[in-house]
């Protein structure tokens, strides 16, 4: 299984949380971005090795802030040039208020099937604490929009941890988010990323977050009324109605391959027999200028991944699934079952009862997944 993911850096204004490249520009700016964007791919199809691709994500930023027939050049320059599969699941980003009838009339046109929409809250002072532009009435109007235009597979996100949010606002979110009809909801503790305008409003003393007590309680109370509301939990912070798991997550969960188009994205391919990682280019002029120069915009050589740290990388990815790792599926990659690679850290997990173990796998129990990255301590060390 292979993915894409297409960065769109445009936004309204940038959350005061982010720390994504991403930037208000003006629409000439985003319509030369779009064909430096098509000419890349055109690139990358002539110089990487064939794919087979079963999933695209167009994240962001804010793609529907582009402006109405740019999605749409970017999605045939794709299947122009890509071998995107018939079936494929096609995802795109945006925001409440960002939206409008004819935007996602040409997403439904051009086979995008999936919307992932920024919630993140409902309460009026968090969103303005966080710099958000909508409010929820604007979320709602979006759903709405976006099951008239044909969408049967909406994502809302939501987070946790925020400044001044009790548990009541973290599950108002909750339930307003699953009242709306989405099928998915990722829920997210805020990350508190430096040199962000929130982290020198809290450094600053201006700014309080809840205590990691109080955050925790979110995230437990949280998990059981997704679950009450038929959300199931796949992955640490995400749940799903069945059928509806994000499968362009779930490849990246596998620690599968996946090709990075756009500003400051990141790829992951096995070519040659040698598992690689790059990075596109973070600033937009030398982004532009590398693909006028006809190409590939890379921020460095590509990284040769060695094969231990693969198989670390496969473990921590994949211990975040509630069903785990598959060790056939370990074996068919590595030539070594994950009982062998890793007998130390199993034994140990096992000892303190954070692991469940089967005939083909582990995976963490659900005390194991609320204190997976201590869970995973073992295994750096094994």
């Amino acid at each position: 299984m292979a993915g894409i993911y297409i960065h769109i850096p445009f936004c309204v204004s940038k959350c005061r949380y982010c720390d994504f490249v991403s930037f208000p520009c003006a629409n000439d700016v985003k319509r030369r971005y779009v064909d430096a964007l098509i000419k890349e791919i055109k690139i990358c199809a002539r110089e990487l090795p064939h794919r087979e691709y079963d999933t695209v994500f167009i994240g962001g930023g804010t793609p529907s802030t582009l402006e109405l027939g740019e999605i749409m050049r970017i999605v045939a320059s794709l299947r122009e040039r890509l071998d995107i599969k018939d079936d494929a699941e096609f995802t795109i980003e945006a925001n409440p208020g960002t939206l409008d009838r004819w935007k996602l009339e040409e997403y439904r046109m051009c086979g995008i099937n999936r919307l992932s929409l920024g919630l993140q809250s409902v309460s009026p002072r968090i969103l303005k604490a966080l710099g958000r532009i909508h409010t929820a009435d604007d979320f709602l109007s979006s759903v709405q929009l976006a099951k008239n235009a044909g969408f049967t597979n909406i994502n809302a996100d939501l987070m946790y941890g925020l400044p001044e949010q009790s548990t009541e606002d973290f599950l108002a979110a909750i339930a307003l988010a699953a009242g709306s009809g989405v099928e998915h909801i990722s829920a997210y503790s805020l990350i508190v990323e430096e040199d962000t305008p929130l982290y020198f409003d809290i450094n600053g003393g201006g700014t309080l977050l809840p205590g990691e007590d109080e955050a925790f309680d979110m995230y437990t109370q949280g998990k059981q009324l997704l679950e009450s509301l038929g959300f199931h939990r796949y992955e640490i912070s995400n749940y799903a109605k069945d059928g509806y798991r994000s499968k362009h997550n779930l490849n990246y969960w596998n620690n599968g391959e996946y090709l990075g188009l756009g500003l400051n994205s990141h790829s992951a391919m096995r070519i040659d027999g040698k598992w690689l990682r790059w990075a596109n280019k973070s600033g937009l002029e030398a982004y532009m200028t590398d693909i006028s120069d006809d190409k590939r915009p890379l921020a460095e050589e590509p990284k040769s991944i060695e094969r231990a740290e693969e198989m670390f990388e496969c473990v921590m990815l994949g211990l975040r699934k509630t069903e785990g790792i598959k060790d056939s599926e370990f074996i068919s990659r590595f030539g070594e079952s994950i009982f062998e690679a890793f007998s130390k850290a199993i034994a140990e997990l096992d000892k303190e009862e954070l692991l469940i173990c089967t005939d083909d796998g582990i995976r963490l129990n659900e005390r194991g997944l609320d204190i997976e990255n201590l869970a995973l301590m073992p295994f750096m060390e094994d």
